[in-house]
């Protein structure tokens, strides 16, 4: 059979991992046609997900699942994947002509190497959405991007799979792989975090429906980020209020120690993209920034008055504004620069780089 006619074949689909993600891709390879014959099921939680979602499909060994599938679908945890796969090639269980796809966002098809020495087809699948588990899921498929990867031959067939259960395939170079998952990680688990975060903070400041007060806020700059960029950036540290910020410094030192580290590394983080896009001007950000490189670092941490340069952090700082506004760009300042046709240079992940031609990384 073509790689074509497997795109389109009605296929028996063996699930190993009846995860919150291997569950609801198994159901929706059913509800397109394909027929579920088996799958795997450690956890109690799995076993009830399995008959939630796949009724009638028997949990077997992952060797039997391999046995009597011509898809199949491995939906473990990334470290898990190459593992599983070495393990199976060992007791000969893949057969030649066998479809393999994995959905970790982590790994191509490089960690399916083993299956793919016995004859299998490797393709790598992997959903940008966050699985409860539930049958609801399901839904959210539709128009879900998934990240796939595949020989060329192949990248049709994955491609097919994911059309049939209503998401949307976006090719990932085998090379890719890591930054491509590193980024939903930044977007998506960070993401929850940062909501928790907040509020948990309300709760602190004695707000009892912190949902409330946040639902609107957040959805309208989730909004504005996708749509404008850098261009929806606001806030203190956009706008390099110094005192607003080590006033909330101050009150996190006070109430919520735990937080100044991440609001230290976040505000950082936004400083740079503010500066590059030429929403704060340097003379703005100095003052900002000193004030972010006085914070103290966990005890322990060998040079925390000294970068690994030897070179004071404020004076770096300081260092780096000069130059900045005399690095030269082609394209026409925006509103906000304090040196017409000027663009500063972006800091490093700490906000207080030298100037790029005083270093030896670059």
């Amino acid at each position: 059979m073509s790689a074509e006619s497997r795109a389109t074949a009605r296929l028996a689909v063996g699930v190993i991992g009846t995860g919150r993600v291997g569950a609801v891709l198994g159901a929706a390879l059913a509800r397109a046609g394909h027929h579920v014959v088996a799958g795997t099921g450690v956890s109690a939680e799995s076993v009830r997900r399995a008959q939630r979602l796949l009724p009638g499909v028997p949990l077997l060994p992952a060797d039997e699942v391999v046995a009597c599938a011509d898809l199949v679908l491995l939906a473990v945890p990334d470290d898990e994947l190459a593992p599983l796969v070495a393990g199976l090639a060992e007791t000969g269980a893949w057969r030649p002509g066998q479809l393999v796809a994995h959905t970790s966002g982590a790994h191509g098809v490089a960690v399916l190497a083993p299956a793919a020495r016995a004859g299998v087809l490797p393709l790598a699948v992997h959903p940008a959405m966050t699985f409860t588990g539930a049958a609801e899921d399901l839904d959210r498929l539709a128009g879900t991007t998934f990240g796939v990867t595949a020989p060329e031959p192949l990248l049709p067939v994955a491609e097919a799979l994911v059309l049939e259960i209503g998401g949307n395939p976006v090719a990932v170079p085998e090379e890719a792989r890591p930054l491509y998952h590193a980024a939903l990680v930044v977007g998506a688990n960070h993401l929850v975090t940062l909501v928790n975060e907040a509020a948990d903070l309300l709760r602190r400041a004695g707000v009892r429906q912190p949902a409330r007060v946040l639902g609107p806020l957040l959805a309208a700059a989730l909004d504005n980020a996708l749509r404008g960029g850098d261009e929806a950036l606001t806030g203190p540290v956009s706008r390099g209020d110094a005192g607003t910020v080590a006033g909330h410094l101050r009150t996190l030192s006070e109430h919520a120690p735990d937080s100044v580290a991440g609001y230290v590394a976040l505000a950082r983080l936004t400083a740079g993209r503010a500066l590059a896009s030429g929403r704060l001007s340097p003379a703005q950000a100095g003052p900002l920034l000193d004030v972010l490189g006085r914070v103290p670092r966990p005890a322990g941490g060998a040079g925390d008055a000294q970068t690994p340069t030897g070179v004071p952090r404020r004076r770096r700082a300081r260092a780096w504004f000069v130059a900045a506004d005399t690095a030269p760009v082609s394209a026409t300042p925006r509103p906000g620069r304090t040196t017409p046709g000027r663009r500063p240079r972006p800091p490093t992940a700490d906000g207080l780089a030298l100037p790029a031609r005083t270093r030896t990384d670059a």
